[in-house]
């Protein structure tokens, strides 16, 4: 009988889910001989039997994989047959200089939740059950091949009973590493501040007791510590914002199950698959006020609600017990990177928490949970658990690089052949902490995967810490530091998501970002090409008078745009009475960008939102990033005429356009002074703007000689303005793109580096 062997090597997501027992039942299945191995950069296969067999072998390989594998890669090499009696599972081998891939946490299975809720199982109610199908990944690994010895479950010997299954290749608890149950895995403990112990009993029924009586928990989880509270308790979360520092942004709302989120929210297929998905992210959906019992102090002004399910058995016990929504949200005090340690916890949010449920299984890598708009599909607005650290497939192999991201929702992302490292959120660099887990990413994704960059890629902004990071660390290690203009990176992070590579459009609108000429940036037209861009268009520079202060206080954004786009002068100004100035602050700010006292130019859309959201008394002072912008939106959604009628724009030049705002903004106050209603204002002012966006792209287009067109930048997590200017390339011809799979906002910036600094470094630039 002719006899065929053939040797397989896979690359992908195939370590940490099951693959290898899912190929030796396989092999068993097909009747094949040879073996399966875990190495550093692949799993490798050897398949020995008649050529139908291994046929339908390599069939089922590639169509009936794991829930959560996924291959990116396979060949086949013919080799000589040699004698050989059985399929056998051979121990992972090291292999100098390989990565293989580090599958994200992911929320418990279907399986591991019946077991966990059966009173006739062993692991009844054990928090930390799990299999090759769910459970911890990334954030307990500390280097590859991904096997127990090198996460943090080699603090805990498998007692016999869990050791059989992890060597039975049937079971699907064969090599899952952090396989466990109440005898010889992890454990809980409720405790005080101080750490002395609360309950002897059950630490869930100790945890929901506190929790009904509106106090605050700090729960360790998977990739760090959640701040929670009953949502239904105005007081219990009016004081967890209080001691949080979180004033006015929204909090994110954990429900039992779907049927009882769609008691508190409209949510349809498309959310629903999201929210039940393995990478269970927070999911932003319609929020039905008049049916919810969550308190409007959750998420105030919102008419949306960052909703999710539990993902782990902890999250599950808990939520079957208290039946109610409890407010999870991360660990920290507003700007800081989440908790991890159960000391550092107890430092960090001893003046929080009231209570600590914690853990003793060490978390390596601090992960966020992902937050996800559903709009036509996900759309990643957080890219963290769940998602990280699956790299991004690029068009084409290129030099390895480093890129440091820019100051706000920072990332970092490291390129390898063809793939690109885009870490999960690490936040805002204006403290040690936060700064601290931006040096330890990026040495911890540089072991992990293998990656020894050829060149450093950074933001213009020179006193970002990311920059001046990326400038140092590249004198220290020999190589080139490239400076990539923030909106330039922007568009090359949406053109990279989609693989593009001709010259492509970008609408570029966000809040702030450094200009080549000076200025601050904003409200972009470009067109980019590998490492090259050119600025076709963008909106009308005004003041941004107090810098910082403008941003903080959009009351000023409103004076700026009165002042220098209607040549209103500071009496007039003074006359509008914008709610969160003072009595002669307007004069004030009028003189001071008269003088040019701290007031550089801005073309920033973002800014322009907060000014329009000032001028109709929606909102004066920001208590957070883009509170503003948002609450306009917000208006806006309540309009129920929704008029047609759109407000004047003026489109002037060609080298590059402007689009002057007066006409637009005289539109605005008049409408206002008629009486219109504030929603309807809004409603028109978001229909004006996707219009006017859409004819600069269109006319960009011309002059450039392409036909694809970008959105990107933090404006575009408006889900209304990016929905009307979907709406309009509809009925063109020009390709339309936008972000899924990494943020629009600052969390893609370090993609968009990295293929900008490749570019470069291929065309000899660098």
């Amino acid at each position: 009988m002719e006899v065929e062997r053939v040797r397989i090597r896979v690359k992908g997501v195939v370590q940490g889910v099951g693959f290898r027992p899912f190929v030796y039942r396989l092999a068993v299945r097909h009747g094949i001989l040879g073996s399966v191995v875990n190495t550093s950069g692949s799993v490798d296969i050897e398949a020995q039997a008649d050529p139908d067999r291994v046929a339908a072998f390599l069939h089922d390989l590639k169509h009936e994989l794991p829930p959560i594998a996924r291959i990116d890669d396979i060949r086949i090499e013919t080799l000589p047959a040699i004698p050989t009696e059985s399929f056998s599972i051979r121990p992972s081998e090291a292999q100098e200089g390989q990565f293989q891939l580090v599958p994200p946490d992911i929320a418990t299975c279907s399986e591991c939740l019946s077991e966990v809720l059966n009173v006739d199982d062993r692991r009844y109610g054990y928090p930390f059950i799990n299999c090759t199908n769910c459970g911890p990944r990334f954030t307990i690994v500390e280097d590859v091949p991904y096997d127990r010895a090198l996460t943090t479950m080699k603090a805990f010997p498998l007692c016999p009973v869990c050791q059989a299954e992890y060597l039975d290749p049937l079971n699907r608890r064969f090599h899952a590493q952090p396989n466990a149950c109440p005898v010889c895995g992890p454990s809980y403990i409720l405790t005080d501040r101080d750490g002395a112990a609360l309950v002897s009993g059950d630490v869930i029924d100790g945890t929901v007791l506190r929790l009904r009586k509106g106090m605050i928990g700090a729960l360790r989880g998977l990739g760090g510590f959640h701040l929670c509270c009953d949502a239904g308790n105005a007081a219990a979360v009016e004081q967890l914002r209080s001691r949080k520092h979180r004033t006015g942004k929204p909090l994110a709302v954990m429900m039992r199950d779907l049927e009882m989120a769609r008691t508190h929210c409209c949510i349809d297929n498309a959310e629903a698959d999201v929210l039940s998905s393995p990478a269970a992210p927070i999911v932003v959906v319609p929020w039905q006020h008049e049916s919810s019992s969550v308190c409007a102090a959750v998420a105030p002004a919102q008419l949306f609600l960052g909703v999710m399910l539990p993902y782990t058995p902890f999250h599950h016990l808990l939520m079957q017990k208290f039946a109610g929504p409890l407010v999870m949200t991360s660990g920290n005090r507003s700007e800081e990177p989440i908790a991890i340690g159960n000391d550092e916890a107890r430092i960090r949010l001893g003046d929080i928490a009231d209570f600590f449920v914690l853990h003793n299984r060490d978390i390596l890598n601090r992960c966020d949970d992902s937050v996800v708009l559903v709009q036509g599909a996900p759309r990643l607005i957080r890219r963290a658990r769940g998602y990280a650290p699956d790299p991004l497939p690029l068009s084409a192999a290129g030099p390895s690089v480093l890129a440091c991201g820019a100051a706000e929702k920072n990332t970092i992302c490291l390129t390898q052949e063809r793939q690109a490292f885009l870490s999960h959120h690490i936040g805002d660099l204006e403290n040690a902490e936060t700064y601290d887990h931006f040096e330890e990413t990026i040495a911890h994704y540089q072991r992990l995967f293998r990656v020894s960059p050829e060149a450093v890629a950074h933001d213009l902004h020179p006193d970002y810490l990311s920059t001046r990071f990326a400038h140092n660390w590249g004198a220290r290690q020999g190589v080139s530091a490239i400076g990539v203009q923030h909106h330039h990176a922007h568009l090359a992070a949406c053109m990279a998501e989609h693989g593009v590579r001709g010259p492509t459009v970008g609408i570029v609108f966000d809040g702030t970002g450094f200009g080549p000429d000076g200025t601050v940036w904003g409200g972009e037209v470009l067109v980019a090409e590998g490492g090259d861009f050119r600025r076709l268009a963008h909106l009308e520079q005004v003041p941004l008078p107090g810098g910082e202060a403008a941003i903080r206080r959009p009351a000023r954004m409103a004076v700026a745009v009165m002042h220098s786009v209607l040549g209103m002068d500071a009496i007039s100004c003074e006359a509008r009475r914008i709610p969160g100035l003072r009595d002669g602050e307007a004069s004030l700010i009028c003189q001071q960008m008269e003088r040019g006292i701290n007031s550089p130019l801005t073309s920033s859309a973002g800014r322009l939102f907060d000014a329009i959201s000032a001028l109709l008394n929606v909102r004066g002072i920001a208590q957070y990033e883009g509170q503003a912008a948002i609450e306009l939106e917000m208006q806006a959604h309540a309009s129920t005429s929704r008029p047609k009628e759109l407000f004047p724009v003026l489109l002037e030049g060609e080298g590059p356009m402007v689009l002057r705002l007066g006409p637009l903004v005289e539109g605005v106050l008049a409408a206002q002074q008629r009486g219109e209603p504030v929603p309807d204002i809004a409603w028109r002012f978001h229909a004006t703007m996707a219009e006017a966006s859409y004819q600069l792209a269109k006319r960009c287009c011309e002059m450039a000689g392409c036909h694809v067109v970008a959105a990107t930048g933090g404006v575009f997590q408006n889900r209304l303005l990016l929905a009307l200017l979907q709406r309009r390339f509809e009925a063109s011809r020009l390709q339309f793109l936008t972000h899924a799979r990494v943020p629009c906002n600052d969390g893609s910036i370090s993609l968009g580096q990295a293929l900008v600094a490749r570019a470069r470094l291929q065309g000899g630039e660098v």
